[in-house]
């Protein structure tokens, strides 16, 4: 039975997102929520969950002994599948720029920057349903496609440097990425645990997914 482990540092979002993990996996695999450097080196597969401010959530993720370079060598020396999810994604950028600058995993190039829609009756934060755009062909979207609806809640999105890395988008008075994928390490920005069917179904095919 294959391993995940969601990174335990204190992020608001990691009992619903640990729920979610399970009842996706079935018997397929074992959820582990942990901040143990010896059991996220050895995890077959690895979830970054997180809510709030980056530079708070790079600095709780950083204050947490071993725990940066056991992702590290998990995910970018042995190879084992990540997913951030809405900061934990952010957190894979260079740097964000939320209150200053401060400097993220640098995985995946590019900036965290506020969101700034064109028109006033689009809110920040962007918080609510909305349908994925531009989906591109990754296994992490298998029956999904565009059009699928996610929840999103934030104020920040990830200005990806390479559009390359850009694995979906959405719309809220601009367009903006949604998601993220490049090799082994994906993000979503929206939260597949308060998605419904189509979060599950994102959840799901990321306990599959074999890149």
């Amino acid at each position: 039975m294959q391993s995940v482990v969601l990174i335990d540092y204190g992020s608001g979002n990691l009992r619903s997102a640990e729920k979610a993990l399970i009842a996706a996996a079935g018997d397929g695999a074992r959820v582990v929520a942990t901040d143990d450097p010896d059991t996220i080196r050895r995890a077959d597969r690895v979830v970054l969950p997180g809510v709030g401010a980056f530079a708070a959530c790079m600095a709780a993720l950083a204050e947490r002994p071993g725990v940066i370079e056991a992702m590290t060598e998990a995910v970018r020396g042995r190879g084992a599948p990540f997913l951030g999810i809405c900061v934990g994604m952010q957190l894979l950028a260079t740097r964000g720029l939320e209150f200053g600058e401060a400097r993220g995993l640098d995985w995946i190039g590019g900036d965290v920057r506020a969101l700034a829609p064109s028109e006033p009756r689009f809110k920040v934060p962007h918080m609510g349903w909305n349908a994925l755009v531009d989906v591109a062909g990754h296994p992490l979207f298998a029956g999904l496609g565009d059009g699928a609806h996610m929840y999103f809640t934030h104020s920040f999105a990830m200005d990806v440097a390479d559009p390359a890395d850009v694995a979906a988008r959405t719309d809220h008075g601009g367009v903006f990425t949604a998601a993220v994928a490049k090799n082994n390490i994906a993000g979503v920005q929206f939260h597949p645990e308060k998605s419904q069917g189509p979060g599950l179904r994102l959840l799901a095919n990321f306990l599959e997914w074999r890149p």
